[in-house]
C-alpha cells in the first residue's frame, strides 16, 4: 500500500494465493485502505486480487469472503447518481470499488481505468479460479481497441463495463425475452450453459461486473 501513495501512477497489485488470506490482512483493509481519504487524507490507487468462487480446495481457500467486502462499501443505496460523463462522480464519492470481473477484455480495462482516471481509489477484484482455462472466458481482441470496422466489434464500447448485457441477439426483446436473470461472477457460464443445454432461448442473462459502486 505504502508504494501506491508513494507513487500514484505505478499500478501496485497484492495477489493472494487462496481467497481467505485476505483474513491475515484484515487490520489493513479495516484501518487503512478502506478509510484512507477519509480518516488519513490519502489517495491509494492499490488493487486488491483475491481467487472467489468456492471452487478448488476447500471452502475456505476459494472463499474471499465477498460480502465483508460490500459491508464496508459507503456507497449510499437510495441514491441514483448522474451517469452522464461529466457528472458522475459515484466512484470518487465511494471509500473503494468492488468488481468480480469476468471476460479477459474486462479485467483489463478495469486495471487499465486504474491507472488512466486523475484520481486514485483502491480496487478490489474477485478472480474465480476455474475462468482461467474455461472455453468460453475469452475476448475478441476488437475488445482491447477502438477499431469500430472490425466485424465483431463491441457495441458496449472499448472500456470497463460496469454490466455485460446478453451477448445472445434477441432481434425482438418483447417477444423473445420473457426472463432477465442478472448474476454477477463464473455463475453466468454455468446459467449459459444450462440455457444451451435446455434450449431455453426465451431468457436473458446479464453480468453485473462492478458491485461497489453499484452497479
Amino acid at each position: 500500500m505504502g508504494y501506491s501513495m508513494e507513487n500514484p501512477n505505478s499500478l501496485v497489485l497484492w495477489e493472494a494465493q487462496f481467497g481467505d488470506f485476505a483474513n491475515c490482512a484484515q487490520m489493513i483493509f479495516d484501518q487503512f485502505i478502506s478509510c484512507a481519504e477519509a480518516r488519513w487524507l490519502r489517495q491509494t490507487g492499490h488493487v486488491v486480487i483475491l481467487p472467489h468462487g468456492y471452487d478448488g480446495v476447500g471452502p475456505d481457500h476459494s472463499s474471499a469472503h465477498l460480502e465483508r467486502f460490500l459491508q464496508m462499501c459507503d456507497d449510499n443505496p437510495f441514491v441514483i447518481p448522474e451517469m452522464e460523463p461529466q457528472l458522475c462522480k459515484q466512484i470518487q464519492e465511494c471509500n473503494w470499488q468492488v468488481v468480480n470481473v469476468t471476460t479477459p477484455a474486462n479485467y483489463f480495462h478495469v486495471l487499465r481505468r486504474q491507472i488512466h482516471r486523475d484520481f486514485r481509489k483502491p480496487l478490489i477484484v474477485m478472480t474465480p479460479k476455474n475462468l482461467l482455462r474455461h472455453k468460453d472466458c475469452k475476448s475478441n481482441l476488437c475488445e482491447f481497441d477502438d477499431v469500430e470496422g472490425h466485424p465483431d466489434f463491441d457495441k458496449q464500447g472499448t472500456r470497463f463495463k460496469r454490466l455485460i448485457a446478453d451477448p445472445r441477439n434477441h432481434k425482438q426483446v418483447d417477444v423473445d425475452i420473457n426472463r432477465l436473470i442478472l448474476c454477477s461472477g463464473k455463475v453466468y457460464h454455468e446459467l449459459d450453459e444450462e440455457r444451451e443445454t435446455s434450449g431455453r432461448g426465451d431468457v436473458a442473462i446479464c453480468r453485473i461486473e462492478q458491485l461497489c459502486p453499484f452497479p
